[in-house]
Formats: C-alpha cells, sequence, structure tokens
C-alpha cells in the first residue's frame, strides 16, 4: 500500500514539475515576458514572438518525451504494471 502511494507521489511531482516549465515557456515567455524577450532576435523575429508562435510548441513536445522517459524509469523503480 505505501508502495503504491510513494508511486503516485513521484508521479505528481513529475506532473507538477514539467507543468511548471510548460507554464514558463508558454505563458511566461509568450506573454509575461515578451517585450524583454523581443530585444532579441532569433531567426528573425523577435524571441518573444517567437516563443508564443513556434518554442511553446517544441518545448511542449520536448516534455511529452521527457514526461514518457521519467515515467517509464518510475514504472522500473517500482515495478508498475508487473504482477
Amino acid at each position: 500500500m505505501n508502495n503504491s502511494k510513494n508511486y503516485w507521489r513521484a508521479n505528481l511531482k513529475i506532473v507538477l514539475i514539467l507543468l511548471f516549465f510548460w507554464f514558463l515557456s508558454s505563458f511566461g515567455a509568450g506573454i509575461l515576458f515578451s517585450d524583454l524577450l523581443d530585444k532579441i532576435k532569433f531567426g528573425g523575429f523577435n524571441l518573444g514572438f517567437w516563443f508564443a508562435q513556434q518554442g511553446s510548441i517544441f518545448i511542449f513536445v520536448f516534455l511529452i518525451v521527457a514526461y514518457c522517459v521519467l515515467m517509464n524509469k518510475l514504472d522500473r523503480k517500482y515495478r508498475a504494471g508487473k504482477d
């Protein structure tokens, strides 16, 4: 019983950390810090605009891959799915 509780606690920790980075990249870089980031050019575009249009999507895909890797590692640690 305690093992499954630790598993879900670790799972929620992973999800919350990844959601924080997603929020930081999409809302933070695209909206909150866009004026500051617009002073930097990336591929001919202002960095704040680039994050709002493309960057947050790339980071979201990266976070999906990171979630899969971290969850596979967590599943192996707690041997989830094995009877």
